[in-house]
């Protein structure tokens, strides 16, 4: 509690919050239990607050948001107008801060959006009042206060007990045990983690990896070795010492790989840190050398600048203007690091967070100081360093790891190819929202093919129009539990999942499935039993928008 008061004070906030409303944890009787600290967990308690719930709040940190306030702040949004209800108007907020002259600390809004405007589909949009480019603790300040505003209660550094955190009476989640010893009984229970262990320690269905693309009828899914699409490794030498195949792989490259093109494996596309970097001299902090540096992890890298020595810093990573002269840094990806994430336990993924943590630092150190990167790419690296106001308490590295994919869960509806694809396309029944964004799936790994070569594998980028997303995406099967929701981990194949996948989605799902666990709270109904109507009509009022180009029914 003490830090999220100094949280507060360093955020500048001026007025003194009912700070009870966060930290009451006497009670653990609520109509709805939100799990996951995410963007998505936000928006779902806050817009099951304003329907007069009982609500509580589960972060696994000191911080809620997730990625999107721990630099993910280059919202992936090519369609703002496809964005309503609750996250139009987190949105919204962000919007009318940047509008104050005083926020601006080291340059000014026009010039920031002159700068930015090719990088983040504009940035903002004037006439919807929008801005989904922003610092991260500004995005979490906005957060905290619509919690605050709604009444939410948030219960910090809390998480499930992995062994016996979920009770169940039939198909019934009556109970969960954190790891405090704290339970928490609730109505319905909203898993909003990225990981889905409320999901997983339910007994429902879900699937870690790709499927095959016969499993429903895909063309995208499974083992995808890259030809064409992606970066071209195929002149780089995988072996530790360059024509000595006796050396051994470098780090994190298979070969005989057990599966074929479009078969199914258990690996999922890389993750990564996405680090605020600044060139501002006055709240720059230079990066250190990890003591876990291994210069091996970035070997591929070396050698394909050698081959392209045009190669400039923002062809390697993508430094995304963000306001007050800071970054989103994209492409810190740590190909391979990644498969084991989603079913470790908490040890586990410490240890890979950190993995991923040295890796990112390591990456960005080697940039400017080995003396094998050109010149001119470490000039330009020498400009930028972490922010030093942002992500404080944790050495100005942000707080979460992007985890792009993890378990998924396999319920009532699986959301696949053909739904999302403009091409021969399936609509789906009962829309609760619209995705809009590019099948964009990152390279899975690093592999040496049947001819020697060395490519990258895994990788998906297909522009797609605007689809909806049916509700019993968010459902488990009914037989295997009635009152659950699951809007992050939701039930989607490995294809759909990369479009799925972006903030603003989550998040519009989240205030759908806080609106279904009110209505069936008060229908004394199972989540799969509502009336959808009934759902259709709420979320068009809250000004949702369940599909594209869709209107309020006269």
């Amino acid at each position: 509690m003490k830090k999220l008061i100094k949280l507060f004070i360093l955020l500048g906030v001026t007025t003194i919050y009912n700070l009870n409303v966060f930290a009451n944890n006497e009670e653990t009787t609520f109509d709805i239990c939100v799990y996951g600290e995410s963007a998505s967990g936000v928006i779902a308690a806050v817009q099951a607050a304003r329907m007069g719930k009982n609500v509580v709040l589960i972060s696994k940190n000191e911080h809620v948001g997730g990625l999107a306030t721990s630099g993910l702040t280059a919202t992936d949004m090519n369609r703002n107008d496809m964005v309503g209800g609750l996250t139009r108007e987190f949105y919204q907020r962000v919007y009318d801060y940047y509008l104050k002259p005083d926020v601006w600390k080291n340059e000014n809004r026009d010039d920031f959006f002159v700068r930015a405007i090719k990088r983040t589909y504009r940035g903002k949009n004037d006439d919807r009042r929008m801005q989904w480019v922003y610092e991260s603790k500004v995005a979490e300040r906005i957060m905290l206060d619509m919690l605050e505003e709604a009444g939410v209660q948030l219960w910090t550094n809390e998480r499930l007990d992995l062994k016996k955190g979920v009770k169940k009476k039939g198909r019934e989640i009556t109970e969960i045990m954190l790891e405090s010893g704290k339970t928490v009984r609730a109505a319905i229970f909203i898993d909003t983690s990225y990981e889905g262990d409320l999901m997983a320690k339910a007994g429902v269905s879900y699937i870690v990896g790709r499927e095959s693309n016969e499993t429903y009828n895909e063309t995208f899914n499974g083992y995808r070795v890259n030809h064409k699409n992606g970066t071209d490794l195929a002149d780089i030498d995988p072996y530790i010492v360059a024509g000595d195949k006796s050396s051994g792989l470098l780090p994190y490259i298979d070969i005989d790989v057990p599966v074929k093109q479009g078969q199914a494996d258990k690996r999922v596309q890389a993750y990564c840190y996405r680090v605020t970097l600044t060139d501002d001299p006055n709240n720059r902090v230079k990066v250190q050398k990890p003591e876990n540096y291994n210069p091996l992890w970035y070997e591929v890298l070396i050698r394909r600048i050698r081959l392209n020595p045009e190669l400039n810093l923002q062809n390697i990573i993508t430094l995304t203007p963000m306001p007050n002269r800071k970054t989103d840094t994209n492409h810190l990806d740590f190909f391979g690091a990644s498969y084991d994430y989603a079913e470790a336990d908490y040890i586990k993924r410490k240890e890979i967070e950190q993995l991923h943590r040295d890796y990112a630092l390591g990456m960005l150190w080697l940039l400017e100081h080995d003396p094998r990167i050109p010149t001119h790419i470490r000039d330009e690296m020498k400009d930028w360093g972490l922010a030093k106001d942002e992500f404080e308490e944790t050495g100005n590295f942000p707080h979460h790891i992007y985890v792009r994919e993890a378990r998924r869960m396999v319920g009532e509806y699986v959301m696949i190819e053909k739904n999302v694809t403009k091409e021969n396309r399936e609509e789906v029944t009962h829309p609760i929202g619209v995705g809009s964004y590019a099948l964009d799936c990152h390279f899975v790994s690093k592999v040496v093919d049947e001819h020697g070569k060395l490519r990258y594998e895994g990788t998906i980028f297909q522009p797609i129009t605007p689809y909806s997303i049916s509700y019993y995406s968010m459902t488990p099967k009914k037989e295997e539990c009635s009152n659950l929701l699951v809007p992050v981990c939701l039930s989607a194949s490995h294809v759909a999942i990369s479009s799925l996948r972006m903030e603003p989605v989550y998040m519009v799902l989240g205030q759908s499935a806080a609106v279904a666990a009110s209505i069936a709270i008060d229908a004394r109904q199972s989540v799969q039993d509502i009336s959808y109507e009934h759902l259709e009509r709420k979320l068009l009022d809250l000004e949702q928008i369940i599909k594209p180009g869709n209107t309020k029914p006269h």
